[in-house]
Parts: C-alpha cells; sequence; structure tokens
C-alpha cells in the first residue's frame, strides 16, 4: 500500500471516531468535545489531499479524452507530456505558496483559535502531499506513456471488474 493509502484511511478512520464520539457525549452529557471541529476539519483537508494523491496514481481523476482518443500516437504523447507539465506546475505552486504559509506560521508561531495549537502542525501537510501528488502524477505520465494510448480501456475495464467483485 502507498503512504497516501494509509494516511487516507486513517484520516477516515479518526473522523469516524471523533464523530462518532461526539455525538454520544452530546446525547449524553448535553455538552460536547470541543476539539472535535478542528480535528475533523483539518483531517478532511488531510483526507481529500492524500486521497486526490492516491487519485493520480490511479488515474481516477476526472479527464476529457475526446481530443486523446483521436489523435495519432506522437500527438498523444505530446498531449500527455502537457497536461503532465500543467500539473505539476499547479502542484509546483501549491508546494511554494503552502510551504511559504507553514514556514509563515512556524515563525510567528501562530496558534489555532480552538485549541491553541500551532498552526503549521495543519499546514505543513499542503507542501508534503502536494510534493506526493507530483511525484505520482509523474508516476502516471511514464506509465501512460509506456503502454500508450490503448492503456485507457484497459484501465477501464480493470476498474469494471473489481467494482463489480466488491
Amino acid at each position: 500500500m502507498r503512504p497516501e493509502s494509509w494516511l487516507a484511511a486513517l484520516a477516515l478512520g479518526l473522523i469516524g471516531i471523533i464523530s462518532l464520539a461526539n455525538v454520544v457525549v452530546r446525547y449524553a452529557t448535553d455538552a460536547s468535545f470541543a476539539f472535535t471541529e478542528e480535528f475533523s476539519v483539518f483531517l478532511l483537508v488531510l483526507l481529500t489531499l492524500a486521497g486526490a494523491s492516491v487519485a493520480i496514481r490511479r488515474q481516477a481523476h476526472i479527464r476529457i479524452a475526446l481530443l486523446e482518443d483521436v489523435l495519432p500516437l506522437p500527438l498523444w504523447r505530446l498531449v500527455v507530456v502537457v497536461q503532465t507539465l500543467a500539473v505539476l506546475v499547479v502542484l509546483g505552486l501549491v508546494v511554494w505558496f503552502g510551504g511559504t504559509f507553514a514556514l509563515e506560521e512556524y515563525q510567528w508561531e501562530s496558534l489555532s483559535p480552538g485549541l491553541g495549537l500551532p498552526n503549521w502542525w495543519y499546514v505543513i501537510w499542503l507542501p508534503l502531499l502536494g510534493v506526493a501528488m507530483a511525484w505520482r502524477q509523474l508516476q502516471q505520465c511514464v506509465d501512460r506513456l509506456k503502454q500508450g494510448p490503448d492503456s485507457r480501456q484497459v484501465d477501464r475495464d480493470q476498474r469494471k471488474e473489481s467494482d463489480h467483485e466488491s
């Protein structure tokens, strides 16, 4: 299993546990845990970023392949490379600005409003998972270029089979 898969599963599990515990305590005592909202929001963001990285690697993000389907092989390869470069530019910006933001939060010793924890604990995951997504995008590009344009249909068939099995 990839680290992002474990991270996403852990985040989802913790969200479920925290939410369930909060509901039980709220019904039993008419009070709720103060920390649950702050942690839940953080874990949802973590889950989203880790899940996006997993989806990139599995080629599960939405992609309009109309142009790809009609291009000859050399142009198809060019489109795949241009797509990858565009994604890497966006992720590079996410890493740069997320890293700058995390560093500023660390330097300013900013604390979260709910629990008073250092904000950089929450923010550092943005550049880290941005790098993971960029790495997965490069892996996906290499795989697609090796397998060729017909690999899309094979991937779709494999996903359909796994959906029917589960």
